[in-house]
């Protein structure tokens, strides 16, 4: 007898909400395969209620505090090490769920968004698992040290709009990693852990991608509603307290990752302003 049907925007909500960690791990895995073998259907223009579901489902553990609160990530140490791998695999989780989200929650894209964010988030997922694998060879895992979760409640604040989320999520937030995570490779091949330079090479190239997903679907919004990328960003930005951006910016990987000539100018001119105030 063949297996039923699984539904795209249907399963993501109930992968999302899964509180297990693993379990959610290997559940996006099946779905990313179920979608590749064309037993996945998608409903464009469903609405599903999840009021009754907390979201997204999150393991007892970390216990999530404010980001002056989170142990301080010291290199000369094993425990310093393993808290930075602890902060990367929170990262990692929470793009997870944050992929999963923009598949459920935004209806009437095009077919390609939610491909797009289904790819996004197996990989995600992919990486959680690298970077809790690598945890564990310092004798720890992920939930053992506190976590802040401002990544998240970026998505809850831009839980109403796509071309919100699309903005300041993948394209502000996770655009951070293409800034940090080199710098942090190089400080483990200083230390010679050559599997951590190996993950954070795998995590910075998917990440560009990652980002170049944020870009293709904010500027395909903007173009349907004929606004300008550059000042929507700035409306955008303000209207949900985005972070302000800081240097130093990854110039190569942010130009991989589709942002404009003129976005980078504007950043170029923003580094500038802060060497100079410094």
């Amino acid at each position: 007898m063949p297996k039923p049907m699984l539904e795209l925007r249907e399963t993501a909500l109930a992968i999302l909400a899964n509180t297990d960690v693993h379990s959610k791990v290997s559940q996006l895995f099946n779905l990313f395969d179920e979608h590749q073998a064309g037993r996945v259907t998608l409903s464009l223009s469903a609405n599903f209620d999840s009021e009754s579901i907390e979201l997204p489902g999150r393991p007892a553990k970390p216990e999530l505090v404010a980001p002056k609160f989170v142990p301080k990530r010291k290199m000369d140490t094993v425990q310093g090490r393993a808290i930075l791998w602890h902060s990367l695999a929170h990262i990692e989780f929470n793009a997870m769920n944050l992929a999963l989200d923009a598949i459920w929650r935004f209806p009437n894209m095009p077919q390609a968004y939610y491909e797009d964010w289904l790819k996004v988030a197996k990989e995600e997922s992919y990486h959680f698992s690298l970077i809790n694998a690598h945890l564990q060879s310092f004798g720890y895992s992920y939930g053992d040290f506190p976590a802040h979760n401002s990544l998240w409640e970026m998505v809850e604040r831009t839980s109403d709009s796509v071309i919100a989320r699309m903005a300041l999520v993948p394209r502000t937030m996770e655009a951070r990693g293409l800034d940090a995570v080199p710098e942090i490779r190089d400080r483990f091949k200083q230390i010679q852990d050559e599997r951590a330079v190996e993950i954070l090479e795998i995590i910075l190239h998917d990440e560009i991608g990652h980002v170049l997903v944020g870009n293709r679907w904010f500027n395909f919004l903007c173009a349907n509603e004929n606004v300008s990328p550059i000042a929507t960003y700035r409306e955008l930005a303000e209207k949900y307290r985005a972070p302000t951006l800081r240097g130093p910016f990854n110039f190569e990987a942010r130009e991989q990752a589709g942002f404009s000539s003129e976005e980078l100018e504007l950043l170029e001119l923003l580094s500038e302003k802060r060497t100079q105030a410094a």
